[in-house]
C-alpha cells in the first residue's frame, strides 16, 4: 500500500487483528484489559490524542520463556512524533487467542519522550515453542493484533524450524510487495540484516511524496525516517505474524561508514561524525523489537547477540560496522594491496570475533548460523584483463579476519556452519572453503545471500557480469538479480533455502515465485541444486 492509500485507511488497517492459529498452554488466565475501557474514559478525553499506533507493532528476541514487544506511540509520525514532552502509560497484554479471551500476561509500561516514546516490553514467564497473540492499549485506542513465538526450551529436541531473511529496503524506489507475500508464509521467524532504511535524500517518482526529504542527520530526522518506512502496511504485516531477529548494516547510519569513520564521501569531521552515530544508533534502537542490553551508551550499541533454537539452530548475530577498521584505499571494488592484506586488520572486532569463535567452538546445535551483513566468500571480478578485483566494503577488503574464521572451523572440525548474508541486493549461494587459493581444499561452510526488498528497483534473473562472476568463481553456484527474500527450513538431516523472487517493485501487485532452491545436507556444506525431495535424486538444474 502506497504512502496516499495508507493515510486514508490507517486508522481501521492498525485496528485490525493479525492472523495466526494461537497453541493452547495450561496458564493462569487473566481478564483482558478490554474491560476496562470504560473506566478510562476520563483519561482520555483529558488527554485527547490522535490515534497513537500509526507505525504498528512488532516482536522479536524471542527466548524459551519470552519476548521482546515493540511498539511506538506516534499520532503526527512524520513530524517527530506528536507525542506531549512527558512520559505516556501503555497497556500491554499476551494471550493465547486473537479474541484475548485467555489473556496469560498482562502489564504497564511508560513511553518516554527521551526514546521517541517508544516501548520495549520483555514478557518473560512464557511458554517455549508457543504461538502467542499480543497488543497494546494507549488511553482508549488498541494497537493492531500481532502473533509471537517463544523459541524452543534450549536444548530441547526439535525437529524443524523455518524461518525468512531479507535486507536493503530502500522505501523510494520501489513497494514492499515481498513482504506482503512473506506475512503469508508459515515461518516461526524472520530475520532482518541491515538496511532497514536509507539515510540519504529520499525523491521518489515511483512511490507518491508529497516533499522531497534530505540526508539525514539529527534524532528527529532518523526518527521521521523511521516512521516514513513503518507507515508501509506491507511491513507492518510482516513484523506483526512473526518474530524479528535484526541487526544493522551501514544505511541506518550513512553509507559505508567503517566504525567511527563516515565513507560516503566523508561529509563530516570525526566528532560530528560520532554524534551522528550516537542519534542513529538511538533512532534504530527505538524502532526494533530489541532488548534493553542494546540500549545506546553514548555512541555505540551492542547488538551482537546468541540466540538458540533447543538443539537445532543457534543464530550468532553479529555486527559488521560499529568495530572495523577502515576500508583500505576506500571503499568500493579495487585490486588488493598489502594494507588490505594486512592479516591484522578486523571485521569484527577482537572481542566479537573472539566472542564468535568461542561461540562456535561450544554450540551443541545441529546447525550455527553467522547472519551477518556483508558477502562473506571470495568474489573476484576481473573488470581489467590480468588484475582481479575484490570489494574492500565486504570479507574480500579484510581476508585475514575471514581466514581466522575459516582456519578455527578447519581445525576444530566444526560442521554445519552457514553463513547469511544481505547488502548487495542480489541472490548468490556459496560454498566456503578453506583455503580460497586453493579450489580443491575443503568446505567448511555455505553462505546464502539474500537479495534486497526494493533496492536497486526492477531485477532481471540475471545481468551482463554473471558469466563472468561464475567462471571466475567456482564456489559461487547460483546468481540471481530479483528482489524478494529467501526462506530457509531447518531439519536435523538437512538444511534447504529457497530464493523467493518478484518480477518487480515498480508498482504494486507482483507475484512471487521460487526462483531456486539449494539443500545442505548433515555434516557436508556441500550445495544441492533442488528440494530436499528433488535433491537426492541428484542435481536439478534451473532455466
Amino acid at each position: 500500500m502506497d504512502l496516499s492509500s495508507d493515510k486514508l485507511n490507517r486508522r481501521g488497517f492498525l485496528k485490525k487483528s493479525g492472523i495466526g492459529v494461537g497453541m493452547a498452554l495450561g496458564a493462569t488466565l487473566i481478564p483482558s484489559f478490554a474491560m476496562n475501557a470504560a473506566a478510562e474514559t476520563s483519561q482520555s478525553q483529558s488527554n485527547n490524542i490522535d490515534y497513537p499506533f500509526t507505525l504498528g507493532i512488532a516482536s522479536g528476541d524471542p527466548l524459551p520463556d519470552g519476548v521482546v514487544l515493540w511498539t511506538r506511540l506516534a499520532p503526527d509520525p512524520l513530524n517527530g512524533g506528536g507525542m506531549p514532552n512527558n512520559p505516556f502509560p501503555v497497556q500491554w497484554e499476551v494471550a493465547m487467542d486473537e479474541n484475548f479471551s485467555k489473556v496469560v500476561k498482562r502489564g504497564t509500561e511508560l513511553s518516554k519522550p527521551q526514546f521517541g516514546h517508544s516501548v520495549h516490553v520483555e514478557v518473560d514467564g512464557l511458554q517455549p515453542a508457543t504461538w502467542y497473540y499480543y497488543r497494546f492499549k494507549s488511553q482508549s485506542d488498541f494497537s493492531p493484533t500481532g502473533r509471537t513465538k517463544t523459541a524452543p526450551a534450549f536444548n530441547s529436541q526439535v525437529d524443524e524450524l523455518k524461518f525468512a531473511f531479507a535486507s536493503c529496503q530502500n522505501w523510494p524506489v520501489g513497494f514492499y510487495t515481498a513482504y506482503q507475500h512473506m506475512a503469508k508464509e508459515d515461518l516461526d521467524l524472520v530475520v532482518h540484516l541491515g538496511d532497514y532504511i536509507y539515510e540519504g535524500k529520499h525523491d521518489s517518482s515511483i512511490r507518491p511524496m508529497d516533499q522531497v526529504y534530505p540526508e539525514i542527520y539529527s534524532l528527529e530526522e532518523y526518527r521521521n525516517r523511521y516512521a516514513l518506512y513503518k507507515l508501509d502496511s506491507d511491513l507492518q504485516a510482516a513484523h506483526a505474524n512473526f518474530p524479528w531477529i535484526v541487526t544493522f548494516d551501514d544505511h541506518e547510519v550513512d553509507n559505508n561508514y567503517a566504525g567511527d569513520i563516515p565513507q560516503d564521501p566523508p561529509k563530516q569531521p570525526k566528532k560530528e561524525f560520532m554524534a551522528r552515530r550516537a542519534v542513529a544508533y538511538q533512532a534504530y534502537y527505538e524502532h526494533m523489537p530489541l532488548r534493553r542490553t542494546s540500549v545506546v551508551n553514548g555512541s555505540d550499541i551492542q547488538l551482537y547477540r546468541r540466540l538458540s533454537f533447543g538443539n537445532l539452530v543457534d543464530f550468532n548475530v553479529l555486527d559488521t560496522r560499529q568495530y572495523r577498521d577502515d576500508q583500505a584505499n576506500g571503499d568500493g571494488w579495487k585490486v588488493p594491496t598489502p594494507e588490505s592484506d594486512d592479516p591484522s586488520r578486523t571485521l569484527l572486532g577482537e572481542q566479537q570475533e573472539q566472542w564468535l569463535l568461542g561461540g562456535l567452538a561450544a554450540s551443541q546445535a545441529k546447525w550455527k548460523v553467522l547472519a551477518q551483513q556483508v558477502f562473506f566468500a571470495r568474489r573476484d571480478y576481473d573488470f581489467d584483463p590480468g588484475e582481479l578485483y575484490v570489494s574492500m566494503d565486504a570479507w574480500d577488503g579484510y581476508p585475514g579476519a575471514r581466514q581466522r574464521i575459516l582456519d578455527f572451523l578447519a581445525a576444530k572440525n566444526i560442521q554445519n556452519t552457514v553463513v547469511l548474508t544481505g547488502d548487495v541486493h542480489t541472490n548468490w549461494a556459496n560454498e566456503v572453503k578453506a583455503d580460497f587459493d586453493d579450489p580443491d581444499s575443503k568446505n567448511v561452510a555455505v553462505e546464502f545471500v539474500g537479495t534486497s526488498i526494493t533496492s536497486n528497483g526492477d531485477g532481471s534473473d540475471v545481468n551482463s557480469n554473471t558469466p563472468k562472476i561464475l567462471a571466475e568463481n567456482p564456489h559461487i553456484k547460483f546468481f540471481n538479480n530479483h528482489r524478494g527474500y529467501v526462506r530457509c527450513t531447518l531439519t536435523q538431516d538437512a538444511w534447504q533455502t529457497d530464493y523467493m523472487v518478484v518480477p518487480y517493485v515498480s508498482r504494486p501487485g507482483a507475484p512471487i515465485s521460487k526462483r531456486a532452491s539449494f539443500v545442505v545436507e548433515d555434516g557436508t556444506s556441500v550445495l544441492l541444486e533442488g528440494t530436499r525431495e528433488t535433491a537426492a535424486a541428484g542435481s536439478v538444474s534451473f532455466a
